[in-house]
């Protein structure tokens, strides 16, 4: 059967436990027609790049999924008829990741990429040292904060 991973993202109001429960209730979907969860995780509230309808925020979940493609799309059409569920995506892949998602592990143990530690990168070239600047009062405006200091 062919491997899928899912994202939904529910009403804001809903409790934690309403939010799992509706990962279960998914589940069962899948189990009913022929499919089964791999693994299941609750990201938590996360705050959305905009609006969805009138929600700042949601509760995100992520599934990994075993399902032939009849139980996949009876399984999407009953969240987009539910209230709770405010958007879904749904993925095809050729198999899924070991261990938890990337949403799931630690910020420390993602990789940083090229940066290091600040005091590893020394100063700033194109500024000088901040000693050379003086104080405040000597250089431009702040634009809208000039009332602070």
């Amino acid at each position: 059967m062919p491997l899928y991973e899912h994202v939904f993202i529910a009403r804001q109001d809903l409790a934690t436990a309403q939010a799992e429960a509706l990962i279960e209730h998914f589940g069962a979907i899948l189990a009913d027609n022929g499919g089964k969860v791999i693994a299941n995780e609750y990201w938590g509230v996360k705050t959305m790049a905009y609006r969805i309808n009138k929600n700042r925020k949601g509760h995100y979940a992520f599934l990994r999924t075993d399902a032939p493609a009849p139980a996949v799309q009876e399984m999407e059409r009953l969240m987009r008829l539910h209230d709770d569920v405010m958007r879904v995506m749904t993925i095809r892949v050729d198999k899924h990741e070991d261990g938890p998602s990337v949403q799931m592990q630690k910020r420390d143990e993602r990789d940083r990429g090229d940066r290091g530690p600040r005091e590893d990168r020394g100063p700033r070239e194109d500024r000088g040292p901040r000693e050379d600047r003086g104080p405040r009062e000597d250089r431009a405006p702040r634009g809208d904060r000039g009332d602070r200091r």
